[in-house]
């Protein structure tokens, strides 16, 4: 009722203030699902960070991030194109193209992984045994939830949406506490992770089923739509996988600059404050992906979806901000133990960073509509170059960390201004 109440005074008030029509109720809409999908990892995480120690739950999260950058690989980034396809048959290709793309490239990756632990590769053998057999599996499914869940957004489908959502948030926490009750590695978050998420590709399948797809769709279709949308795998493609190991590559060089400590330590304020940045944020992206791209093939142009965006998570990103100085220490230790008081530090030195993110993430899909993947390549490739350099060259971490969160902050205020520009279109 709390909940429903909250929800039913954001529409009223923040909608009817900004005159923001339909496009709003779908995102509360959406929103009401994200919140419990949200919701229950974090509070999973008062649990979890009392079962499993800093250096294990660093190990997870350096692992997690490798399988979340080929899970970004293995689908080209074809997902991402099925909200620009029209309603239809279109759409429906896309769809399996999609799929058919990542089956081939997980099975290629497995191949090149077969052929890596054969001849030995150094580094191979540094990674824990059941962590390396379930990364490719792990990517697979997330890859393929990801073409699922922005299937369901294309068709404006956001219960279902949200219920992917949900079942796959709650499957992946409970096995998580559930491991740890038992076995607190590693090694176990890792596989309940993979459980989790093939739980939660089951019921995405029941929701939506394949079979839903015509059968009517040929080769040369799936040809004509891979070739249509040549931009995603050479542009994109690159783009997307340094901005998921830009994403990453934090966890993993503090882990290796400074201990596993430290970096779970990261991990943990990533994950907390990227869960309410998350919540909103991918709400409105499912949601203005869809409009936006329908204004933008009607007039050439979606300027008014996009400040209509812009305003509301701007408000949302000061809450947020006011929120976090005033309580960011006290509240990480109060929920997790004082072990983990100095996440509370790191989350004051990343929070413009955060903020940022909260209101550029769901616009940036207009780089994809507007068709500007080259100028996207770019920024990313600035953005991992920073990273790089911020994090590997100060000696101390508190300097590298806030360097990195300044430079991370800086390269969002031009990607506003860059997905703005795209936004108008013809009226440039």
């Amino acid at each position: 009722m709390i909940l429903k109440s909250i929800f039913k005074w954001f529409e009223v008030k923040i909608i009817a203030k900004f005159h923001l029509g339909g496009f709003w109720p779908s995102v509360i809409s959406v929103l009401t699902g994200s919140v419990i999908a949200q919701l229950i990892p974090v509070l999973g995480t008062l649990i979890i960070a009392r079962q499993y120690a800093p250096a294990e739950f660093g190990i997870f999260s350096a692992w997690l991030g490798v399988v979340l950058m080929l899970a970004v690989a293995f689908t080209a980034r074809y997902e991402t194109a099925i909200a620009i396809e029209p309603d239809g048959e279109p759409r429906k290709v896309a769809v399996v193209s999609t799929l058919l793309t990542t089956l081939f490239f997980a099975c290629a990756t497995f191949v090149i992984l077969i052929i890596a632990i054969l001849i030995n590769i150094d580094w191979i053998n540094k990674v824990p045994t059941i962590l390396l057999v379930a990364s490719i599996p792990t990517a697979l499914v997330i890859a393929a939830m990801q073409t699922w869940q922005s299937w369901a957004a294309a068709e404006g489908k956001y219960r279902q949406l949200s219920a992917m959502r949900i079942i796959q948030a709650a499957s992946v926490t409970i096995l998580q506490i559930g491991a740890g009750v038992f076995y607190a590695t590693a090694n176990t978050l890792g596989i309940a992770y993979l459980v989790g998420v093939i739980i939660g590709l089951v019921f995405s399948i029941i929701l939506m089923p394949i079979s839903g797809v015509s059968t009517q769709i040929t080769l040369s279709m799936i040809e004509k739509f891979c070739n249509k949308h040549r931009k995603f795998p050479i542009f994109s493609l690159p783009a997307d996988t340094i901005n998921t190991a830009a994403a990453q590559l934090p966890v993993l060089i503090v882990a290796s600059r400074f201990g596993a400590e430290t970096a779970g330590l990261l991990a943990m304020t990533i994950r907390m404050l990227g869960a309410p940045v998350g919540l909103l944020g991918k709400s409105v992206l499912d949601v203005f992906k869809r409009h936006a791209a329908s204004s933008f093939r009607e007039r050439g142009e979606c300027r008014d979806d996009y400040i209509k965006t812009f305003k509301v998570l701007g408000l949302g990103s000061i809450v947020f901000c006011l929120i976090m100085v005033f309580s960011s220490e006290a509240l990480f230790a109060a929920a997790f133990g004082e072990a983990w008081r100095d996440s509370g530090k790191i989350a004051l030195w990343l929070l413009p960073l955060f903020a940022l993110s909260f209101m550029a993430s769901p616009l940036s899909y207009m780089v994809y509509i507007a068709g500007k993947q080259h100028l996207d390549l770019i920024w990313q490739i600035t953005l991992l170059c920073m990273t790089l350099l911020t994090l590997y060259i100060p000696q101390r971490h508190e300097i590298a960390l806030q360097l990195y969160g300044f430079g991370y902050s800086m390269l969002y205020v031009v990607y506003l201004i860059m997905s703005y520009r795209f936004s108008l279109g013809d009226k440039r």
